[in-house]
Formats: C-alpha cells, structure tokens, sequence
C-alpha cells in the first residue's frame, strides 16, 4: 500500500492515472483515490497502536527485547577488572583463559564483546 500512495502521489502531480486491475483501483476515480488515502490512514493507525502497546509495557516493567543471558557473576567480573585498570583485550584473554562462555555460549571473547558488556543497561545480566 505505501508503493501504491507513493505511485498515486506522482500520478496526481503528473496528472495522469492509474488504474489496477487485479485489486479493482482506478486512481482516476474518487473511489479509487479514497483507497491511497485510507491506506495511508491504517498504516499510521497501526504505528501509532504498535507506539501505544510498547508504551504501556515499559510503563508496566515488561522488559523488552532479548533477554539479558550474562550470569552476574560474570558482569560483575568485567566490571570489577576494568574498574582495576586492565585492557578490554586483557579481560576478554582472562575470560578465554578460564574457560568463560560469552553470552551466546561462545568460547572466544573478544574486547569488542567486552565493550559491550560494559556499555549495555545492567550489563547484560541474566
């Protein structure tokens, strides 16, 4: 429906129309034009539905989005170490070393994954 308002908004410019015959519209038509408009409606009604329900979810505490899967533990470790002046690539050795899977269940972490862990809202906890 967005291709068909896009294409309807050109037609109307370049004063022509458009006539689909296998959906029954003719942008030539009040009818036919009234389809574009109304789509345009129900596709914001939609965004704004979808707005309103994530809205209230967050307003209830619902956590949003993939669970957090890191053990505290772990978090706490990441972060009791960068606290005490090591690398990121120093920490994400340490983790490889003790045999520390990352979050997917990798076995390879990396300072980029250890970033990560220390920029994500409470750092990934499980």
């Amino acid at each position: 429906m967005l291709d068909l308002q896009t294409i309807m908004a050109v037609a109307q410019r370049q004063s022509w129309g458009l006539v689909a015959l296998d959906v029954n519209v003719d942008t030539t038509t009040p009818a036919g034009e009234a389809m574009g408009t109304f789509a345009q409606f129900e596709r914001r009604l939609i965004g704004q539905r979808t707005r309103d329900a994530l809205a209230a979810k967050r307003a209830a505490g619902v956590q949003l989005g993939r669970p957090r899967s890191l053990p505290a533990e772990v978090v706490e470790r990441v972060v009791r170490e960068r606290e005490g002046g090591r690398s990121l690539r120093a920490i994400a050795q340490g983790l490889d070393a003790d045999g520390v899977a990352t979050a997917q269940g990798g076995k390879s972490w990396y300072a980029s994954t250890v970033r990560s862990v220390l920029r994500s809202p409470a750092g990934g906890v499980a």
